[in-house]
């Protein structure tokens, strides 16, 4: 079985030797990240698979943020390339949640916390915990929390 690092560095490879810039650059950005995390620590160590798709996940973040500040400072040609660079990183990451299904699992974890005797505005951090390991990688916190706003106000 082949990890998710082995993946990168084999398709690293394969983007140098196609020449394709954008995918060889923002592989080899990532997989520096990942060096970076595996050194953080006390001492050094191996990233496992879910560790390196929150890397990757932050990365991506990164990018979609850049992709915006461009684009409002009126960089449409910078803000292309940082959303072209988070496309890349997409096809890492587990398939994201659609609105419909985010809204029924945050649904559903509003009834289990009502069911525990959490209630109205209060409720959002019991909600949350029950919500963020079902929707792990899929969603990201700021649209989570946003759903379980909406649903406990209405």
């Amino acid at each position: 079985m082949t990890t998710l690092k082995s993946r990168l560095q084999d398709d690293l490879t394969e983007a140098i030797k196609k020449r394709d810039e954008l995918r060889s650059s923002t592989l080899r950005l990532t997989l520096s990240e990942i060096s970076k995390e595996e050194v953080a620590g006390e001492q050094a160590r191996e990233l496992s698979d879910d560790e390196i798709q929150k890397v990757i996940a932050k990365e991506a973040k990164k990018r979609r943020e850049a992709a915006e500040a461009f684009a409002k400072g009126g960089r449409a040609e910078q803000a292309q390339r940082e959303r072209m660079e988070g496309e890349v990183l997409e096809v890492y990451l587990p398939q994201q949640l659609t609105d419909e299904e985010l809204a029924a699992i945050v649904a559903e974890a509003v009834e289990e916390a009502r069911a525990a005797g959490a209630e109205g505005p209060r409720a959002m951090g019991q909600v949350m915990k029950i919500v963020n390991p079902k929707v792990a990688g899929r969603a990201e916190g700021g649209r989570v929390a946003a759903a379980v706003k909406q649903r406990l106000a209405g």
